[in-house]
């Protein structure tokens, strides 16, 4: 919750739940942290479907230049690895990016070289603990299947 502004400075305030689900509490004075405007409901609908919730974290295991491009490797746990997929959507630290591969601990992306410009992601050390966002349509998909399965759901 927004609390504040004062010249190029603002404030927030944290619940314990957020602090339970994301990286802010490892946060010190003077850490950069990205932030982006949400989409518009008036304007055009192109990519992915961010909404701002993070469901977990993960940590920063690889960066491997190819080209003027990068790619990241994020390690994650299973409870979220299992809404990860290929050419699916993930969200780091606020950032909207298309997945490249899944293994069973961690999942890759890459980064164009405007992208790495623009976030603060690149210069995070190795062990990093980063902010994801997974596909909320898989995790309405596995609740609507599991109530069909369990009979909850009738036609």
């Amino acid at each position: 919750m927004f609390t504040g502004i004062v010249e190029d400075t603002f404030t927030v305030g944290l619940s314990p739940e957020t602090l339970r689900r994301t990286n802010l509490g490892d946060l010190r004075a003077n850490d950069e942290v990205n932030l982006e405007r949400s989409l518009v409901a008036n304007g055009r609908v192109d990519g992915h479907f961010v909404q701002g919730h993070v469901d977990g974290t993960g940590v920063v295991r690889a960066f491997r230049p190819e080209g003027d491009s990068l790619w990241v490797t994020i390690e994650s746990a299973p409870d979220l690895l299992r809404y990860i997929v290929p050419k699916g959507y993930i969200a780091v630290d606020g950032v909207s990016l298309t997945v490249v591969e899944v293994f069973p601990d961690a999942f890759t992306f890459m980064l164009v070289a405007y992208t790495q410009q623009h976030i603060i992601l690149p210069h995070k050390p190795l062990g990093s603990r980063v902010n994801l966002e997974v596909d909320v349509l898989g995790k309405y998909v596995e609740k609507f299947i599991g109530e069909v399965n369990n009979g909850a759901r009738q036609n």
